[in-house]
């Protein structure tokens, strides 16, 4: 059920539940009806995203939210510190909170933080279950903003409401169980989407993709019964600012096909394993809205990865669209094929920029761990600007060098290169394959193995698929510059 953000000047009478924040140090709200010496009895010494719920006898339950240090406040820390309350107010309908209107953030990015701390908290996945008592019954929170900061409140809670809800649509994808979003479903609500949200939308077959060269796409779905598609979405608007390609891979199940994967926890997430146009779809449905002055182009590359009779062997080598051949000695390392058609077709159009986004490499969840993404790339002011994106949404990433001289780790005797390049350095030698596709246009390329998903709630962290990506490629068309 999506939840409703407003801007109120003060505290409705409907509220059932009143999120009061409380810095670290400093006078405590009267509102608690507490000494911060009482607060600290009861655990509470207004750390930042610390909560204490305060029933009340009649009338509405208050929540202490702590905010840490005044000094040290962001508008990232806003973001959790929303996302606390949420879970603190657990099963009631309508919340208030003053938390847009404490002074160190600017309104603006006050109004979108706590927007989307709403919205990816309360976010759940209930998908098939018969019992729907885990859903989220949160509908209204009320942002109580004096006149000063309520127009930019405003502005910054109605990007938040369509930031965050964007990821939350990720998140449904990526959560959706594999026979219940193919590739030809995913293209098929991708033009759903598109229309509602003034894209326009291609969509590519078998016999197409395999007309236009891109035997990366035909032989990775060569095991599997369902068809493959590329989709093609245009965000034009006049005048652009410039033009930006983004390329996600959207293997809808990823069994490892010949190399086929262990029977354990991770094989089972692989449904997930298209979180990268899942982010992309996201992103481009809020352009229109958000008025955004770059034109972005965006390629999902969707396919299975399946092991059969008619499955990729290894030792085949393929042909991609910009006339490249790989030799495949891993049918697991199968993201890096689909993404070259994508990146191939890509710069084609001479954009000014491109960057792809796959859960690529587990070599780069042992670098980064589960909550950091992998960024590498070729033009090093374009990864700045990934990186100040990744920085305001709080998507975290950490750059990894491009080592060139790992560029022989792929060499083939039979092919332009291997699809592989041993057990070391897998993130880096998975970009050299890639950045093989991208010729000299600027290039970032986004691994999100790690953050893909959460085993728990976290912060603005729900469990399952995370929507990584969305909110910051978001960001990142935004602020576009050539």
């Amino acid at each position: 059920m999506p939840v409703h953000v407003e801007i109120v000047k003060s505290t409705p009478r409907t509220s059932e539940v009143i999120g009061v924040p409380v810095f670290a140090t400093g006078p405590v709200p009267r509102q608690l009806g507490m000494s911060r010496s009482v607060l600290i009895g009861h655990g509470f010494d207004a750390k930042a995203g610390q909560t204490l719920v305060l029933p009340g006898a009649a009338g509405p339950t208050l929540v202490a939210v702590g905010l840490g240090e005044a000094s040290a406040l962001t508008a990232n820390g806003l973001r959790n510190a929303a996302a606390a309350l949420v879970r603190a107010a657990g099963k009631h309908t309508t919340v208030s909170t003053s938390l847009a209107d404490v002074e160190g953030v600017d309104a603006k990015s006050a109004g979108q933080a706590v927007a989307e701390g709403v919205l990816l908290a309360a976010y759940r996945y209930i998908g098939l279950k018969t019992d729907t008592t885990g859903a989220s019954t949160l509908a209204t929170v009320s942002l109580v903003v004096g006149d000063k900061r309520s127009a930019g409140v405003r502005l910054g809670a109605d990007r938040g409401s369509i930031t965050g809800g964007a990821a939350c649509l990720a998140r449904d994808l990526a959560n959706t169980p594999p026979a219940h979003l193919t590739a030809r479903m995913l293209a098929e609500r991708a033009v759903a989407l598109a229309a509602a949200a003034g894209l326009t939308a291609e969509v590519f077959n078998s016999d197409q993709l395999a007309a236009m060269g891109c035997g990366g796409m035909i032989g990775v779905n060569k095991g599997s019964t369902e068809p493959p598609r590329m989709v093609r979405l245009s965000y034009s608007p006049r005048r652009p600012s410039g033009h930006l390609v983004l390329v996600g891979k959207g293997v809808m199940y990823d069994s490892g096909g010949i190399s086929l994967k262990p029977s354990d926890a991770m094989h089972a997430k692989m449904k997930m394993d298209m979180s990268g146009a899942a982010a992309v779809l996201a992103m481009m449905t809020t352009l229109k809205a958000l008025k955004c002055k770059a034109a972005v182009t965006a390629y999902l590359m969707c396919t299975d990865n399946m092991p059969s009779g008619s499955a990729l062997k290894l030792g085949d080598v393929l042909t991609f669209r910009n006339g490249k051949t790989a030799e495949i000695h891993n049918t697991d390392a199968e993201g890096r094929l689909v993404l070259a058609d994508g990146l191939s077709l890509g710069v084609e159009s001479k954009p000014d920029a491109i960057v792809d986004i796959a859960t690529l490499t587990g070599a780069c969840v042992a670098a980064l761990g589960p909550k950091i993404a992998g960024l590498l790339g070729t033009d090093q002011p374009f990864l700045d600007q990934v990186k100040a994106a990744s920085a305001r949404c709080d998507e975290p990433l950490w750059q990894l060098p491009l080592a060139r001289e790992y560029r022989k780790l792929i060499d083939s005797q039979v092919a332009d290169m291997k699809n592989v390049g041993g057990p070391y350095g897998g993130a880096i030698t998975a970009a050299l394959f890639l950045s093989e596709f991208v010729g000299d246009t600027p290039w970032a390329h986004l691994d999100i193995a790690g953050p893909m998903d959460a085993d728990a709630d976290d912060g603005w962290l729900s469990r399952g698929a995370t929507g990584y990506g969305t909110r910051l490629l978001i960001e990142l068309a935004s602020s576009f510059a050539r």
